[in-house]
Parts: C-alpha cells; structure tokens; sequence
C-alpha cells in the first residue's frame, strides 16, 4: 500500500515539472517587434512577424549584420531568431538570435505566466534575461 501511495503521488508531480507552453505572440523587451513562437518541425522556433518600430531600413530590413555575407540579404520579417528549442523539465532550451549584433546565442525560455516570459540569452556560463509580454 505504502508503495502504490509513493507512486501516485509521483505520477501526480510529474506534470509540475513540466514546461508551461510557450507558444504565441510575445513582444520583445526592448518593444520592438513580436516574435510569434510555435512549431518547427519537432522542436519550437520564434520569427518576427511584426514591427513596432521601424527597423533602420524600413519594413523591408535586412539582416545586414549577420556574420555569414551569404545571409545578409534575408529579410528581418519572418525570420526565425528562436530556433531548435526543445522541453527540459520546466524549461524550453534551444538558440537565439541577435540580428542586431549578427550574434547567435545558447538560449532558456520559460513561461513565468500567462501574460510574461523570461528569454535568456547565454554565452558560456553567462546569461542576460530579458522579460517579453503576451503580445495582443
């Protein structure tokens, strides 16, 4: 009895310990753009799909200060910057890219709730976090 107790309390914890979803439309810290999160393939990625503040260029900008010449020419909108991000216990792992400094980064996004998520960009043991909201 002791040990069917044990272990129906464990079936019941194990959905705590997973990752809230993330999918949806979140704005980004700085309030420039919404990244819209969903389904890659079989992991999670993020594009822009909206502007709130022109880009440099206008609507049209490219991706000018990727370090790759080769993809400079791609347009901003509808790129992906959340690429490759899979579950782990309550957090998604995957990349993130910076277009504004060309830099890609190894990344940590969880859901704090409903209307927050917390997005860290990490380079070796060093992480920022940034705070996106719901975007609506």
């Amino acid at each position: 009895m002791k040990n069917l107790l044990a272990f129906a309390a464990l079936i019941t914890a194990a959905p705590l310990l997973a990752a809230q979803p993330v999918e949806g439309k979140w704005m980004t810290a700085e309030g420039d753009a919404v990244i819209t999160i969903g389904d890659c393939g079989e992991r999670l990625c993020g594009r822009i799909t909206k502007f709130l503040v022109t880009p440099p260029q206008g609507a049209d900008q490219r991706d000018v200060n990727n370090r790759n010449p080769k993809l400079r020419n791609r347009k901003l909108l509808g790129m992906p910057i959340l690429t490759g991000f899979t579950e782990d216990g309550d957090e998604w792992r995957g990349e993130i890219y910076d277009p504004k400094s060309g830099k890609t980064y190894r990344s940590i996004i969880r859901r704090k709730n409903s209307a927050t998520l917390e997005v860290k960009g990490c380079l070796g043991p060093f992480c920022q976090t940034q705070t996106w909201k719901r975007a609506r």
